[in-house]
């Protein structure tokens, strides 16, 4: 049996019920912990941001509602992954960022090297001058044009 069940309703809105047959609407999914744990630690939250349930590891639920919490997930969150650095337009900064993402190509503007913070050893974000988020998840898996490429900010 499911700890809980999470659908769209009719307007395309989340729905969690509960085992005892209450049922709440809309609720979002949020990650306690984005980058360092994505799949440890997640809430579905009410409308007023009041805790309904906790998932304490999202991969212990059977595949299914994994699938649909994820997506769930996936809708709210948007947090691109750097795969490769293409080109970078000067070593100094501002810079223009030519990169490939896990959600295509694209290209941003980094205003300076302070925008580049590391989180663990090998975890970095990066804030472009738009506001948006890049994180490398592994700087040391990277190729060998890349690492070169961001050593000169680091």
């Amino acid at each position: 049996m499911n700890p809980f069940d999470l659908q769209r309703d009719a307007f395309g809105r989340w729905v969690l019920a509960l085992p005892d047959g209450t049922r709440h609407e809309p609720v979002t999914a949020l990650r306690a912990f984005p980058v360092s744990a994505a799949d440890q630690g997640v809430a579905l939250m009410d409308a007023d941001g009041h805790e309904l349930f906790w998932v304490a590891d999202v991969k212990a639920l059977p595949p299914a509602l994994q699938d649909t919490l994820l997506q769930a997930l996936n809708e709210r969150e948007f947090l691109p992954e750097i795969l490769r650095l293409e080109v970078v337009s000067s070593l100094l900064t501002p810079s223009t960022w030519t990169v490939q993402t896990d959600r295509g190509s694209t290209q941003f503007m980094l205003k300076g090297e302070e925008d580049i913070r590391r989180l663990t050893g090998t975890v970095l974000l990066i804030n472009d001058a738009n506001g948006v988020q890049y994180m490398i998840r592994d700087l040391a898996a990277m190729d060998k044009h890349s690492r070169k490429l961001l050593d000169r900010f680091l």
